[in-house]
C-alpha cells in the first residue's frame, strides 16, 4: 500500500511510495478506493511531492499547483501535504469486509443510515422499527453518537436489539462511524436471530460518506430545511446513497426550499438515486420507504 491521494472532488487513490513513471507499468497496478480518478496517458513521477494531473500543477505553471491544494501561504509550512490516511482507509477496509463476512453469514441485511444532525434520522428509525416490529421482522440498531444515550434510549421499546455507540468514550471523539467501531458494537447484538440491521451513523454530512461499515445498503436521511443546494455542496456523500429519504415535506409551504431543485441538484452529482419524501405528521408517507426496506430483506421460509 502506497501513499494516499484525495482531491478536492472526493475522490481518492493510493500509490507506491517509490517514484515511477506512467509509462514504465500497466495501470492496473495501482490501486484506486474510487473509480472517479483519471490518469495522464503520458508518464508523471510519483515522488514526494502531490502527483500532477492533467492541467495540473508543474515548474511553469506554480497557479494550478494553488488551485489543487489551496492557498496555504498563511502556514510556516507552506503546502507541504504529510499523507497519513493510507493504512487507516486500508485497516478499516479489512474490518468493512469481516463484518459483510459476518453479517452475510448470518442472512441480515444490514442499511447504513447517514444524515446532517437534526435531519430526522432517529425518528424515522423509530417508525421503521415499529413496523419492523408489527411485521415479523426481527430488527438490531447500532446507534451511533459522539455522546450520550439519548437517541438509543428512544428506539427502546420497539423490540429491537439496540447496541449503543459513543464515539467519544474511547473511540477519539469521532464524527463518523468505521467498521472496527461496528466491530465493537456488534458484540452486543446476536446477529443469528435478528434480519436487518440498521446503522445509524454519527450526524455529520461528510465523514460518514467516506468509510465502508460493512453494510449492504446506504441511505440518506435529508430534510427539506437544509435547503435544496446541499447536494452540489456535499456531493461525497449524495454520491454514496442508493436512497435519499427527503424528511420534513410537512414544512414545504413554509419555506422557500424547492423540492424539485433538491431533486435537480442531486441528479447532477447522483443520477441513479432514488427520492422518497417523508414525513412523521403522516405516517402513511413512510409506505414507499417500507416497501423499499422490505424488497431487500430476506426471505424466510
Amino acid at each position: 500500500m502506497g501513499r494516499f491521494h484525495r482531491h478536492a472532488d472526493g475522490t481518492t487513490h493510493a500509490h507506491d511510495d517509490h517514484e515511477h513513471d506512467h509509462e514504465d507499468h500497466d495501470h492496473v497496478d495501482h490501486e484506486h478506493v474510487d473509480r472517479h480518478h483519471d490518469h495522464d496517458p503520458g508518464g508523471h513521477k510519483h515522488g514526494l511531492g502531490p502527483a500532477p494531473r492533467r492541467g495540473g500543477a508543474s515548474p511553469e505553471h506554480p497557479e494550478a499547483r494553488e488551485r489543487e491544494v489551496g492557498d496555504h501561504s498563511a502556514y510556516e509550512t507552506g503546502t507541504t501535504r504529510v499523507a497519513v490516511l493510507t493504512s487507516i482507509f486500508a485497516e478499516n477496509d479489512r474490518a468493512a469486509d469481516g463484518n459483510r463476512a459476518a453479517f452475510d453469514a448470518a442472512g441480515v441485511v444490514v442499511i447504513n443510515v447517514m444524515s446532517s444532525p437534526g435531519a430526522g434520522k432517529t425518528t424515522v428509525l423509530a417508525a421503521t422499527l415499529a413496523w419492523c416490529r408489527d411485521a415479523g421482522i426481527r430488527a438490531g440498531v447500532i446507534e451511533g453518537d459522539i455522546e450520550t444515550s439519548l437517541d438509543a434510549e428512544r428506539l427502546a421499546g420497539y423490540g429491537a436489539q439496540v447496541s449503543l455507540l459513543n464515539t467519544g468514550a474511547g473511540f477519539g471523539g469521532e464524527c463518523h462511524l468505521d467498521a472496527p467501531m461496528v466491530a465493537h458494537a456488534l458484540r452486543r447484538l446476536d446477529l443469528d436471530s435478528l434480519d436487518v440491521v440498521f446503522v445509524e451513523n454519527v450526524g455529520n454530512l461528510v465523514c460518514p460518506a467516506e468509510f465502508d461499515v460493512g453494510a449492504h445498503h446506504s441511505v440518506m436521511v435529508y430534510a427539506i430545511t437544509e435547503g435544496e443546494e446541499k447536494p452540489l455542496k456535499y456531493p461525497v456523500m449524495f454520491r454514496a446513497c442508493e436512497l435519499v429519504l427527503l424528511n420534513k415535506m410537512d414544512l414545504v409551504p413554509y419555506l422557500d426550499a424547492d423540492p424539485e431543485d433538491f431533486r435537480a441538484h442531486l441528479a447532477r452529482v447522483n443520477p441513479a438515486a432514488t427520492v422518497l419524501p417523508v414525513t412523521s405528521r403522516d405516517l402513511t408517507s413512510y409506505e414507499p420507504w417500507f416497501a423499499w426496506l422490505s424488497a431487500r430483506l430476506p426471505t424466510r421460509g
